[in-house]
């Protein structure tokens, strides 16, 4: 029986398995609430609860939503961090580099970041181009900046590859002129002045022969290369002092084939091959001594895996954090309920049942947790747009937190612990002695 259960499980579709979980999660608070409904007309007592203590049922409410959106706004941002990383490193089959990090080689590749690499051998370069399935060689060449944004130096092919295009121009001609990204304050004609470095300690003079002539803006590609500025190849070697890596006969034209005698190294080649199995087949044969070969997105599989830990870990805090609030939401309830507590004397005074005052008490705590979980779930949703949009402009990545189904079965996991929760006041509410609560 239980390997029949395991393959119908595994047989349905992911969206399928968390509805599923979704609705064990949603079905022991639905049927319990439709059973008290049914049972007993506890609508008009508690609706006339929540009115008599509106500011408090606010109050526990706002705390409650307040608790599970921050819970639905750290899950869906998390998530979108993964897949804004993901769709980054798409255009980036196979990233050949000199030994070391492969961590460290993609994030300045494919996210621009800052990193003392070593230089290639222009023979890696050589024999990559020479290979029969291979159908775009790029190689990158950064390490400057203008204006704080990354000067990135390739080839027009990848550039196409990457973003297609331009948006608005034409792409680059000749060493003098740039295509500048998406994101980036330049305009079409402006005229560019690269500094040697990053950041403060950027060398604004190294290079104050060289200018740029912006010829070109990208299409929007949701990565760092939004906020890059793309010169050829050549003119990265031209501003360090290293020619052109071309032969006398071809000084001045832009692109490969370069001459391998004078060709300056690199720190990254791009590579695309014809087909995966070549890609593989690339992967193995330029890894070695002096180069090595690897997919960006199995180094982002391991990181995601870190993520993944990570996520495990946020969500049992969210759950803890929000059980936490609602006990202390149900312990301002039962000093409320307390106090109402000669009004329900009279309720059994007059001859309605034990159950009957529980079932009020229980679905006025109730009330509270649902409003405040269903109220939560929006209050994340905008908060994890707001931090999306922060994280957007800081890390040049287009974050798009995605509501998931997962998340709404951490905030109805939430609901059942408080509406159980809502269950003790109840409970202690609906033993006290009448007498004694009529006589107080």
């Amino acid at each position: 029986m239980g390997d029949v259960v395991s393959a119908f499980w595994f047989s349905l579709s992911a969206r399928a398995q968390d509805l599923a979980v979704l609705a064990a999660w949603l079905a022991p608070t639905a049927v319990a609430l439709a059973v008290v409904l049914w049972r007993y007309r506890v609508r008009p007592l508690v609706h006339a609860l929540l009115v008599r203590h509106r500011g408090i049922a606010a109050i526990a409410v706002a705390l409650i939503a307040l608790s599970v959106g921050l819970g639905v706004a750290l899950l869906a941002e998390e998530r979108g961090l993964r897949q804004a990383s993901a769709r980054a490193a798409d255009r980036f089959d196979l990233i050949v580099a000199a030994p070391g990090s492969d961590v460290t080689a993609m994030l300045a590749s494919v996210y621009l970041q800052t990193a003392n690499m070593a230089l290639l051998a222009p023979s890696v370069h050589a024999d990559l181009a020479a290979r029969p399935d291979v159908d775009l060689v790029a190689p990158l060449a950064f390490g400057d900046s203008v204006d704080g944004a990354p000067l990135v130096g390739t080839t027009a092919a990848f550039v196409d590859h990457l973003a297609g295009a331009p948006r608005e121009g034409r792409p680059f001609a000749s060493t003098a002129e740039a295509v500048v990204g998406a994101a980036t304050d330049f305009a079409i004609g402006d005229v560019l002045h690269p500094a040697h470095g990053h950041g403060a300690g950027a060398d604004e003079d190294a290079h104050a022969h060289v200018e740029f002539l912006v010829v070109g803006r990208l299409a929007a590609t949701g990565t760092p290369w939004d906020r890059a500025v793309v010169v050829p190849l050549e003119a990265v070697w031209i501003a360090h002092g290293l020619g052109d890596g071309h032969a006398a006969a071809d000084r001045g034209r832009i692109g490969p084939p370069y001459d391998p005698e004078r060709m300056p190294g690199v720190p990254a080649i791009v590579v695309r091959a014809d087909s995966l199995v070549a890609n593989y087949a690339l992967r193995s044969a330029f890894t070695g001594a002096d180069r090595m070969a690897f997919f960006p997105g199995e180094v982002l599989a391991r990181l995601h895996g870190l993520l993944g830990d990570v996520r495990r870990v946020l969500s049992a805090m969210a759950l803890v954090t929000e059980v936490l609030v609602v006990a202390a939401v149900i312990a301002l309830l039962a000093v409320l309920l307390g106090g109402s507590a000669r009004r329900f004397a009279m309720l059994r005074a007059l001859g309605a049942p034990r159950g009957f005052v529980f079932a009020v008490a229980w679905v006025h705590g109730s009330v509270l947790v649902l409003a405040g979980a269903v109220l939560g779930i929006g209050v994340g949703r905008l908060a994890a747009l707001a931090l999306a949009r922060y994280l957007s402009e800081a890390s040049a990545v287009a974050v798009r937190p995605l509501p998931a189904i997962a998340d709404l079965s951490l905030v109805a996991a939430f609901a059942l612990a408080g509406v159980a929760l809502a269950a003790v006041p109840a409970w202690i509410v609906s033993g006290r002695k009448v007498l004694a609560d009529l006589r107080a």
